[in-house]
């Protein structure tokens, strides 16, 4: 018995340190040596060109509920993309708003600057969720050859469909993966965490396939797209994923931006990881054929990323249990004095932030935070599986 709790704590303090630093390490080993190559647009400078025959047609959908703090500066954007307006269309689809985004939006494309670009504004009754929503919408725009997803919320940089049109010339590439950027993030571990996810994202990319999207902003080829069980939770992650399955490449392009404008809400920021806790479970369920070999990088990247992150919490706390019971081992009872000072400061800077205001102790914090969430998300959902829309809460 002795024995055997050596070995499973052993394991599990390995694992830990694999998925937090040693996998690191090796994504940034690898992709120093396989650098992504930048991808040069058609310039356009909008004006027209013959060269605009050539470039796909672009169905862009944005789904939208109660969205009137940002719905007119998303327009406005998107109006000042640089893409032929014969290849665009944009739908946005008001999904049983109750507040004034429906009549902001008729509002604002009536303005000069949104005079070229084909809006089109969907105003349904209820309130059914995206991906009911998305269901309904890509079908019956499947005559594009790209969709394009996108927040309200997020603003595009102005060359974005152009970089993506051109990755699309090669015909393996079924998505495509902007950079994600916090205008203004609300802590210093908030921020810290997605300049790491980003610089993994980038990485893992180079390896097969980008994991996963970004709800902000990305594209895929319009005939990939596969119909989503209604109860998807991370939609963003497995719509894409499921292109990946068929045989073609996500791809990570770190000169298209998408700028996240809202600003997350402490309070309600923990039920957001709740959420995506649970959808980080639900897809291993759901993709776990990706582990096959055959996938070679990408199965690689979604074991030791998504595959793991989901079990990290149980791995952490068999770590942290198993050290404490083998006290008497020198070497465990340096682990477990280690474990315990880290989770302490954590979790002490979490609720103090102001006293441990250090960028350390904020991004230790943060990942404390999300691996509770992470834990107990995932337990909901095996558990409980919850089937109701999620509420909406501020990003």
């Amino acid at each position: 018995m002795n024995l055997f709790l050596i070995i499973i704590t052993s394991l599990s303090i390995g694992i830990v340190i694999y998925h937090h630093a040693l996998y690191p390490i090796l994504l940034r080993w690898f992709a120093s040596r396989h650098p992504i190559k930048a991808i040069k647009p058609t310039c356009r400078n909008f004006a027209e060109s013959k060269k605009d025959r050539t470039l796909p047609s672009i169905t862009m959908i944005i789904p939208a509920y109660n969205e009137s703090q940002w719905i007119a500066e998303k327009i406005r954007n998107l109006s000042c993309l640089d893409y032929p307006s014969s290849k665009l269309k944009i739908i946005i689809a008001c999904d049983g708003c109750t507040d004034d985004t429906v009549t902001i939006a008729y509002n604002t494309i009536q303005e000069a600057l949104c005079a070229d670009t084909h809006f089109e504004i969907l105003d349904f009754e209820h309130n059914r969720g995206k991906v009911a929503l998305l269901n309904q919408l890509i079908p019956q725009y499947q005559s594009s050859d790209v969709i394009a997803l996108s927040d309200v919320s997020a603003l595009l940089s102005y060359d974005a469909l152009l970089i993506a049109a051109k990755h699309f010339e090669n015909k393996n590439v079924g998505v495509v993966n902007p950079t994600y950027h916090l205008l203004t993030p609300s802590s210093e571990g908030e921020k810290k965490y997605w300049e790491y996810q980003t610089l993994i994202k980038q990485q893992e990319a180079t390896l097969g396939s980008s994991l996963g999207s970004h709800g902000a902003f990305y594209l895929f080829r319009s005939e990939l797209f596969i119909h989503l069980e209604s109860d998807t939770i991370n939609d963003d992650f497995i719509l894409p994923m499921m292109i990946v399955k068929q045989g073609y490449q996500a791809v990570y392009d770190p000169s298209i931006l998408a700028v996240e404008l809202e600003r997350v809400v402490q309070e309600e920021d923990f039920s957001r990881r709740l959420r995506i806790s649970a959808g980080n479970v639900q897809q291993l369920f759901r993709l776990v054929t990706l582990f096959n070999p055959k996938y070679k990088g990408t199965a690689f990247t979604f074991f030791s990323g998504k595959g793991l992150r989901a079990m990290m919490p149980y791995f952490m706390l068999i770590a942290y249990i198993g050290s404490a019971c083998l006290l008497s081992n020198p070497l465990f009872l340096i682990a477990f004095i280690g474990q315990t000072i880290g989770y302490c400061i954590g979790v002490i800077s979490l609720f103090l932030p102001a006293l441990f205001s250090n960028k350390y102790c904020q991004i230790l914090a943060y990942l404390i935070s999300g691996h509770t969430a992470n834990l107990l998300g995932g337990l909901n959902y095996l558990l409980k599986k919850p089937t109701a829309p999620w509420t909406r809460v501020q990003k």
